[in-house]
């Protein structure tokens, strides 16, 4: 399905970072028509459909999948990191498309064909725009009640990292701007934040060699222990 969004006065299209939301769709509609190259998520009868994201933003997700996948290579975890639209089924009428999220060993051979049925470990959102409510309010959620244990999101516009830990309650979430990040699912792995702010960003080979290098990377005790 081609859909073109127009500006309702000027019925011009729309060029700016936008999101479509369309009631009324069923699941089997969506897993036929959704494309893959596109990020269409379904969400309890609603589709929601995604603009093109910039280049900043898609620099964001290859140096993030860069490096978590590199540090699972590095440390022999037998995780695997997917990006979107691959997506992930949350619920039984819940279908998201994260930017990028992290399967333990033990799930990677459930991950085949669409949606992937294999809950994942850490997902990760880079907020544009138009998704900054989702990222942040909506989606949550979604993450917490499917249990996935680590979510971050990266705000660059307003440089904040939000990071949020999984708990009884639903998910504690840490907000920062600077310091190091060390995550609970990927043991060792840490993040200094103020590496995303960068522009241009860091090379992502040299980043790797300090994550993997550092001896202080297995003995982070939090997500901001080091700030």
């Amino acid at each position: 399905m081609a859909l073109v969004v127009i500006e309702r006065g000027t019925r011009k299209p729309i060029t700016e970072p936008h999101l479509v939301r369309v009631a009324g769709w069923t699941l089997e509609r969506y897993l036929q028509e959704a494309p893959e190259n596109a990020f269409w998520e379904f969400v309890r009868g609603e589709v929601i459909m995604h603009s093109p994201v910039r280049a900043e933003h898609q620099r964001v997700v290859r140096f993030l999948t860069f490096l978590l996948q590199g540090y699972c290579t590095k440390r022999a975890l037998g995780c695997e990191v997917l990006n979107g639209p691959a997506g992930v089924r949350l619920a039984p009428e819940v279908i998201r498309e994260p930017d990028i999220f992290v399967l333990a060993a033990e799930a990677v051979e459930k991950a085949q064909g669409f949606p992937v049925e294999a809950r994942p470990l850490l997902v990760v959102e880079v907020v544009s725009p138009s998704t900054r409510t989702l990222d942040l309010v909506e989606k949550p959620y979604d993450y917490a009640h499917a249990g996935i244990p680590e979510y971050w999101v990266v705000d660059r516009e307003r440089r904040h990292f939000y990071f949020h830990v999984l708990s009884d309650a639903g998910y504690r979430v840490d907000v920062c701007q600077e310091g190091r990040v060390h995550s609970r699912v990927l043991p060792g792995f840490w993040l200094d934040v103020a590496w995303l702010w960068r522009e241009p960003l860091p090379s992502e080979w040299e980043v790797l060699a300090k994550v993997v290098g550092s001896e202080r990377s297995a003995v982070g005790s939090g997500p901001t222990a080091d700030r």
